[in-house]
């Protein structure tokens, strides 16, 4: 078992025979790949590589694509813990982007540390008790653990404006907004890929149009990238970010792109008309998508900003006392999401993390647990959130299978998973299934059973689009000289088995994956090796 910075050689492969699907969004060819020395070396017509001392891999029959890179990622955390990252490399993806939604694991300044680590709860890990403050440290503690994958990463709004202004409800004045800025400056120095926003959850939920347009700036003058988990799922939610982009020149993200609210169902063409007008108009604005109906967060992100105003210990406080207790019920009780409009279907949610809290039970829904526990449905959420913070998450099954295809159809959505990397045993959770099926199930099931997707494109929005989306010059695509990130799939039966019920499946027909070099999963077993790294962007302005 090989832990940590891995310094030896990586050994010589010839993918022979293959359908290689380089990453480009060019029609796939047959071809042979040489890699030698953690890189891709040769690629050429059947027979035209060396295969001098190098071992043979049979790819015939077989797609041959870049590692799969997952632009939109809550392994910020889990990779701490398990660098194995099973439910990723699994399926071939050699690249997680953390640091999604606003949270990410650092900057923590120091008279706010506990603060920070509730707030990293969000994403659905315990939080390390390591030392680090910023990125910096953060990918020390990833190398020195080590990682079967590469990890590329943002920093989250969430952490800057706590480091800088609490979790309270209040506008940032010009010397917070340099502070902001400052610390923000500082994660690209160190080598951070952008910053993303969770306008959903506090603190990021309290910025303003003037907080978000003066760090943007700071992200444009870096070329560097401005993801975005969004105040809501309708068209001004989309129209907030074009005017970003618009104002100040950054690129923009739209986060996995959906639409929650039942109202709303079938308006997808709506929304990426917003997008293809922007683009249109000159501006960089895109988006993500998971092949999903069915969402899952932090349950606390469903309840009244005032609840949630001061942090977890406040909200958890302020819920301790009866009258103020009472009228969140009455509040909650009407609804969620874009000011509480959203009808509750409790059938509808269900909860993945509760770990017992209250007597709930995994996988039931809150309607069934409050009938169950006999507690109207609100008080129970209440109470879990009391008990247990940010570290209670829920999926919700509201959105459309129609609304997923149109969005994932689209030529500007990357596929991001929303996931994270896992350990294939889950015996105290159930997390959703996209960690752990994301990738093989658009191969599977959107591009051979029920095909919204060609192949060459969807690879593209996997693998090279990512890539060029956050600035990562040498993966993504499978040309001489770039990394040897690489997966072969069996296009007859690749597919996602994790379900809802039973998410910790591995999938079917990818046969090999190698990162930096190093076959980590041949025939669905994964190797005890650790080749990944932590990419960090190169210095550039826009």
């Amino acid at each position: 078992m090989t832990v940590g910075p891995d310094t030896r050689s990586a050994p010589v492969l010839v993918v022979r025979g293959g359908t290689v699907v380089d990453g480009t969004g060019a029609a796939p060819v047959r071809a042979d790949v040489r890699l030698a020395d953690g890189l891709v070396t040769e690629l050429a017509a059947p027979g035209g590589v060396d295969t001098e001392g190098a071992e043979i891999v049979d790819a015939t029959g077989m797609w041959v694509m870049p590692g799969f890179i997952d632009v939109h990622t809550h392994s910020d955390m889990s990779l701490v813990i398990d660098g194995r990252g099973e439910s990723k490399i699994g399926q071939g993806v050699t690249t997680e982007v953390v640091g999604n939604c606003g949270f990410s694991a650092y900057p923590i300044s120091a008279d706010r540390r506990a603060e920070h680590l509730a707030l990293l709860a969000g994403i659905g890990d315990p939080p390390s008790d390591d030392d680090w403050d910023d990125f910096a440290g953060y990918a020390a503690a990833l190398e020195r653990g080590g990682t079967a994958v590469n990890v590329a990463a943002l920093v989250g709004h969430g952490q800057l404006r706590l480091a800088v202004l609490g979790a309270d409800d209040v506008p940032a004045g010009p010397d917070a907004l340099a502070a902001m800025g400052a610390l923000l400056q500082e994660a690209l120095d160190q080598g951070v890929y952008g910053m993303s926003t969770g306008l959903t959850y506090v603190p990021s939920r309290f910025a303003d149009t003037a907080e978000l347009t003066a760090l943007c700036r700071v992200l444009a003058a870096n070329d560097a990238l401005y993801a975005t988990h969004a105040r809501g799922s309708g068209a001004a939610s989309v129209e907030e970010t074009v005017a970003l982009a618009r104002d100040t020149g950054v690129r923009a993200q739209y986060s996995h792109l959906a639409i929650n609210d039942p109202a709303r169902w079938g308006s997808a063409a709506e929304l990426l008309t917003i997008i293809d007008r922007a683009r249109g108009a000159g501006l960089d604005v895109a988006a993500d998508v998971y092949p999903y109906a069915a969402s899952a967060s932090a349950l606390t992100q469903y309840l009244p900003a005032w609840v949630q105003a001061g942090g977890v210990a406040a909200m958890q406080e302020r819920l301790g006392d009866p009258a103020v207790s009472a009228r969140a019920e009455d509040e909650l009780a009407r609804g969620w999401g874009d000011g509480g409009r959203i009808p509750w279907f409790w059938d509808k949610v269900v909860l993945s993390r509760g770990d017992g809290l209250s007597g709930v039970v995994d996988g039931e829904s809150i309607e069934a647990a409050a009938a169950r526990l006999g507690r109207p449905p609100a008080r129970l959420v209440l109470d879990l959130v009391r008990e247990g913070g940010n570290r209670v998450q829920v999926i919700l099954f509201y959105r459309t299978e129609q609304d997923m295809r149109t969005f994932l159809a689209h030529p500007h959505t990357l596929v991001g998973s929303d996931g994270y990397a896992l350990p294939y045993r889950q015996p105290d959770r159930r997390p959703h299934p996209r960690a752990y099926g994301t990738h093989v199930r658009v191969l599977g099931r959107y591009v051979r059973d029920e095909p919204v997707v060609g192949l060459a494109d969807v690879v593209h929005r996997m693998t090279g689009a990512v890539a060029e989306r956050l600035g990562i010059d040498d993966r993504g695509v499978l040309r001489p000289g770039n990394a040897a990130d690489v997966v072969m799939v069996d296009p007859e039966t690749v597919i996602d088995r994790a379900t809802f019920t039973d998410p910790g499946q591995p999938p079917d027909g990818i046969r090999l994956v190698v990162c930096n070099g190093w076959p980590v999963v041949r025939d669905g077993v994964q190797s005890e090796d650790r080749p990944g790294r932590v990419l960090r962007r190169a210095a550039r302005t826009g």
